[in-house]
Parts: C-alpha cells; sequence; structure tokens
C-alpha cells in the first residue's frame, strides 16, 4: 500500500509475456515468502515472482501457491481491484484460500471443512453463494482488463443476464459473498491467479469448472488453466437462451 500511494507505483517493468510487474509485486512476495515460511518451514512456497520455485509445484503433495499481486493493471489504474492471493494446495487441489484486497479493506478464507468468511472493515460475516436464477437474471461477473468475443459469446448464452466488473480474483469471491452468480474466463489465467479464490469459492458452496465440467487441476506441467467458469452452481455450464 505504501508503492501503490506513491508515484514510484507507475514504476513498471515488463516480464517476457508483456504482464507488468511493479516494485509492490516484488515487496509483497518477499514478505509473504518469509512469513509462510516462517509460520509452516515444512511447505515450499511457490511464487509467481520466483521463477525458481516453479520447480515445486507438483501435481503430488502440497505446497503454498502465492500471487503477491493479481490485478497489475488495476493496481496501475488505481481503482483499488487488486488482490493477494495464498492457496495451499495438495495433491493437485487448492484447499485452502485467502485473498486480500488491500486497498477495499477487505479478506475473504476459506477452505475444505471450515467454510468461508469475509472482512470488511472490523466486520466478519460467513459468507456462501446466492441461490440459482430462477426469476431474475444471471448476475455475470466479468474482468475489467481482459473481456474478450468468447466470453461475449459465452454470456449471450445465459437467460437474461446483469453484467458486472471486477479486477482480478475479486470476480470469484464476489460470487462466494452471493452479489454475482457465474464468471466465464474463456481466455488464459495461471495457476496462481485462481487457488486462493477457487478454494474460498468451493467453500462458500460454489464450483470452479472446465467447460467439460472437470475440476481445475493444480501442479499440471504446463501453469497455464484451460478455460473455466467459476459460478454459483453447475447450472451456468449449461444455461442456454430461451
Amino acid at each position: 500500500m505504501a508503492v501503490y500511494g506513491a508515484a514510484c507505483a507507475d514504476e513498471v517493468v515488463h516480464k517476457p509475456d508483456g504482464s507488468p510487474v511493479t516494485r509492490a509485486d516484488l515487496s509483497a512476495h518477499r514478505a509473504l515468502v518469509a512469513g509462510l515460511a516462517a509460520l509452516t518451514p515444512d511447505i515450499p512456497v511457490v511464487s509467481e515472482e520466483d521463477a525458481k520455485s516453479h520447480s515445486r509445484r507438483l501435481p503430488r503433495g502440497r505446497y503454498w501457491l502465492v500471487d503477491p499481486l493479481d490485478g497489475t493493471r488495476e493496481f496501475l489504474a488505481r481503482n483499488g481491484e487488486f488482490t493477494v492471493n495464498i492457496a495451499l494446495v495438495e495433491d493437485g487441489q487448492p484447499t485452502l484460500g485467502v485473498v486480500s484486497a488491500p486497498a477495499l479493506d477487505e479478506v475473504f478464507w476459506g477452505g475444505r471443512g471450515l467454510g468461508a468468511h469475509r472482512r470488511r472493515g472490523a466486520s466478519i460475516a460467513a459468507i456462501h453463494v446466492a441461490p440459482a436464477p430462477a426469476a431474475r437474471a444471471w448476475r455475470a461477473v466479468a474482468s475489467r482488463s481482459h473481456m474478450d468475443d468468447d466470453t461475449r459469446a459465452y454470456l449471450r448464452r445465459l437467460t437474461p443476464y446483469e453484467l458486472l466488473r471486477a479486477g482480478s480474483s475479486l470476480k470469484f469471491c464476489r460470487i462466494a459473498e452471493g452479489s454475482a452468480d457465474v464468471y466465464p474466463r474463456l481466455g488464459p489465467t495461471c495457476e496462481w491467479d485462481t487457488a486462493a479464490a477457487q478454494a474460498i469459492l468451493e467453500a462458500a458452496g460454489g464450483v470452479v469448472l472446465q467447460l467439460d465440467g472437470a475440476p481445475l487441476q493444480y501442479g499440471k506441467a504446463d501453469v497455464l488453466n484451460p478455460g473455466f467458469v467459476a459460478a454459483s452452481t453447475p447450472l451456468a455450464l449449461t444455461a442456454r437462451c430461451s
């Protein structure tokens, strides 16, 4: 947040894949890796910002999977919708997640057997997905920075829908808290973009599924996720216009 409020927030470089990285990404990375290592010295930490750690991202065993700053474009735009994502991955599935949105003063967390919760300001509450739409429109949440033609085509299949916008992993969290219903993501994401928020959404009663209905897998040879739909209900995969 010190970087966010300073002029140096605009000091940005680009990785080989073209994605931006700021001093805040690297500072958050160092703080998280040190904190997790002290908390659980027996669990490896895989961070987006440490290429050497990526070899620890395996389909078996457990490890922390960290995105120190998800939504760097939102960070640079100063709209507040960036997050810090921390997930515990066990045997290819996220089982615990924490998503912090420091500029919005919100923290979400959840995991298997724990339910899902949100802290907003000083208020803490259990959260749960909303019931499947019946007499109302689907509330579809989409990226502020990555809307594409395939996503628009998917949204047209919903009967009818209201479009909401959010940045970073907050899209999952809005479904988890019941203020949105479905988030189709048909463009590329990486495992560290989704793991923490997936754990929270699933703990809140939602689903994150590939387009064929299979669950997302973690620790794959390729860090990129396939297209997926995050939703309050699996019905979002089969919804069609009447």
